[in-house]
């Protein structure tokens, strides 16, 4: 029997873009996992761009921010240089206008002044939805716009970060989060660290870890081609956006103490991000050129994955880390940082070892793993993971 459409649900996720990162991967597994005879699905973008852009399916509908292009600097610059540029162009009351706002928002520390008077000409959408999702979180501008700019019945603010451990604002989210139906975090101790953050709503605030299919990344395992360089050492993969929070600035003098310690390793990172530079400086410095391979980003990383000998996340801070569950797909040893979820995924020396973000640490986790067979074995046998369906969980009762 077909489906009348409007028996469906409408739901629409709102994110910053589709770029190649574990939030939109997340988004997507998710997606992948909804029934499509139950839900209709709109991916609602600030940019239109991004190397997942060709991965949504194609019922999903896809809308953006037209406006967005216009208010992008007032949006993420610091407001005296959006002032100052404003005078410069000749824009006299623009620019008045916008300091007054911005001293008075600072003043009664209300983000919120500022950011209705930056959306004060975008129009509300006409669409009428029954959930939408502040899916980037947190993520103010898109929790402010999901709250004051689309109608649903049902609203969710989704939190994909450590709120201990960005610049999370507290005063704002006590106010504008009472808003949302329901806050959903993609971990456990994520969770209670919002709690504790705001406690009055507790009652709203729930976990919702990121999901993946165990089956598609097997899947598409087989078909990429990996490594290339017929190298016959030992292989360590890290992916994940090229950034401090993911922490690659600390893997870099741990390869060049393993070589120093005469151990035949190369160690290859994928993503792409805004401290490749740096992270080139600190090849040359470690003097690791040629051990330490930045690949880019690769939408199917899973064939290295498979093919690499220990995979390391080094995250200072993650809130599932979803590059994490992916490679427990694989039964190799994994090392990772004390990040928040990581003890959700991993059991210490059970099914890998977790340590703190220290260099001395992981050089001795590597070693431990290269050097001791028997140890090396149990971890492989023991690195697993279980699919869960989304099914199994309602995005809101």
């Amino acid at each position: 029997m077909k489906v009348n459409k409007s028996m469906k649900q409408k739901i629409i996720f709102m994110v910053i873009n589709m770029n190649i990162g574990g939030t939109e991967k997340a988004l997507l597994n998710m997606i992948a996992e909804m029934p499509k005879e139950k839900y209709e699905i709109t991916i609602l973008m600030l940019e239109k761009y991004g190397g997942f852009l060709e991965s949504i399916p194609s019922e999903v509908n896809v809308e953006y921010v037209e406006e967005y292009s216009r208010i992008k600097d007032m949006v993420n610059n610091p407001p005296k240089e959006i002032a100052i540029s404003l005078l410069k162009k000749g824009k006299l009351i623009k620019g008045f206008n916008f300091t007054i706002i911005t001293l008075v928002s600072r003043v009664l520390k209300s983000k919120r002044l500022l950011f209705k008077y930056i959306l004060k000409n975008v129009p509300e959408f006409k669409a009428e939805y029954d959930i939408a999702v502040a899916y980037a979180g947190p993520m103010d501008f898109i929790s402010y716009f999901v709250v004051h700019k689309i109608k649903a019945e049902k609203k969710i603010q989704w939190i994909h970060f450590d709120v201990t451990k960005i610049g999370f604002d507290r005063q704002f989210a006590s106010k504008l989060y009472h808003k949302f139906d329901k806050l959903f975090v993609v971990s456990e101790e994520g969770k209670d660290k919002l709690i504790d953050k705001l406690p009055d709503l507790e009652k709203r605030i729930d976990s919702f870890p990121n999901r993946i299919s165990t089956q598609l990344v097997l899947e598409m395992a087989n078909k990429g081609r990996g490594f290339e360089d017929h190298f016959t050492g030992f292989r360590i993969l890290t992916v994940g956006r090229l950034s401090k929070e993911k922490g690659q600035d600390l893997i870099i003098p741990v390869l060049a103490k393993l070589k120093e310690n005469g151990v035949n390793v190369r160690w290859y990172c994928i993503g792409e991000g805004s401290a490749r530079e740096e992270y080139e400086q600190l090849i040359k410095k470690h003097g690791v050129e040629k051990e330490f391979i930045l690949l880019g980003a690769y939408p199917n990383p899973y064939p290295f994955m498979k093919q690499c000998d220990i995979y390391v996340q080094p995250s200072r801070h993650e809130g599932y880390c979803i590059t994490l569950a992916e490679a427990r797909c694989f039964n190799n040893p994994i090392v990772s940082t004390n990040f928040t979820g990581a003890n959700e995924q991993l059991s210490n020396n059970k099914k890998g070892i977790i340590i703190n973000f220290d260099e001395q640490q992981m050089i001795l986790a590597i070693l431990q793993i290269l050097k001791n067979d028997q140890f090396q074995m149990k971890l492989i046998n023991e690195t697993q993971i279980g699919k869960v369906s989304i099914r199994n969980k309602k995005i809101l009762s």
